[in-house]
């Protein structure tokens, strides 16, 4: 009877170990939800706002900047600077796009797009 009676206090123990863990899990759960998980969809995460003074030069910037643009992801990034450099190599050194509208030279690049990211780009 008193090995019956050890069991039964140790799986009520273990059962409470249990539902301890399994609360703390689900509270972690929420907390991380809440710091992490719901900015981000609310918009307060990272945006693609670019400051009036660091404007992307798509005839110089690097892959890594002009990923920065709305609607410009790694593969379009790469395609404007492989653009660039092919067009530097046919007709020698100067700028590949002198507005927007050039950079529908690109593959994958249309009208819209290049209306989207027109506000924070700059040729010189």
């Amino acid at each position: 009877m008193e090995t019956d009676n050890f069991i039964q206090q140790s799986d009520t123990r273990q059962n409470r170990i249990q539902s301890f863990a399994f609360c703390l899990a689900v509270s972690i759960a929420v907390l991380f939800s809440i710091f992490f998980v719901v900015p981000n969809l609310l918009g307060s995460g990272q945006s693609h706002e670019i400051a009036p003074d660091s404007r992307v030069n798509p005839n110089d910037a690097s892959v890594s900047s002009l990923v920065r643009l709305p609607g410009i992801g790694i593969g379009r990034a790469e395609g404007i600077v492989a653009y660039r450099e092919s067009f530097i190599k046919k007709f020698g050194p100067g700028p590949a796009f002198r507005n927007c509208n050039d950079l529908q030279k690109v593959k994958g690049i249309g009208p819209k797009t290049a209306q989207n990211i027109c506000e924070w780009l700059k040729f010189e």
